[in-house]
């Protein structure tokens, strides 16, 4: 793009609403999701309370679970909602506000996880 220093792109059209600024798709048929896979890692999922950084309140984190980002975005739900609590999910890790350690393992568990709980 002269004049814009060959930075940014085409984030929509007329045509076909907004697009992927990478592959230049409708944001529908974008091929650069679809290109990213589920993490690999030993099938363990892993739960531990963090406090770190945090004023001392507790955070629930997940992390290993073997789906792509969107089931991670609904597995985040999930655990919320069973939880009552609020949370994120950012860097291929779940964190649920508050210590539910014990009811995110035995909402796992019952999805069919192996899970582990990691730190003390």
């Amino acid at each position: 793009m002269k004049g814009f220093g060959g930075l940014g792109g085409l984030v929509y059209s007329t045509e076909a609403g907004r697009m992927c600024p990478d592959c230049r798709q409708p944001v529908a048929q974008c091929v650069c999701k679809q290109a990213a896979t589920a993490p690999q890692g030993d099938g363990t999922v892993r739960v531990r309370l963090e406090t770190k950084g945090r004023k001392g309140k507790g955070v629930t984190v997940v992390w290993g679970v073997p789906v792509d980002e969107a089931g991670l975005q609904k597995l985040g739900k999930q655990l919320k909602a069973a939880c009552g609590s609020g949370g994120t999910v950012k860097d291929g890790q779940i964190e649920v506000q508050g210590d539910h350690v014990t009811m995110v393992m035995e909402t796992l568990r019952k999805q069919g996880y192996n899970v582990k709980r990691a730190g003390g």
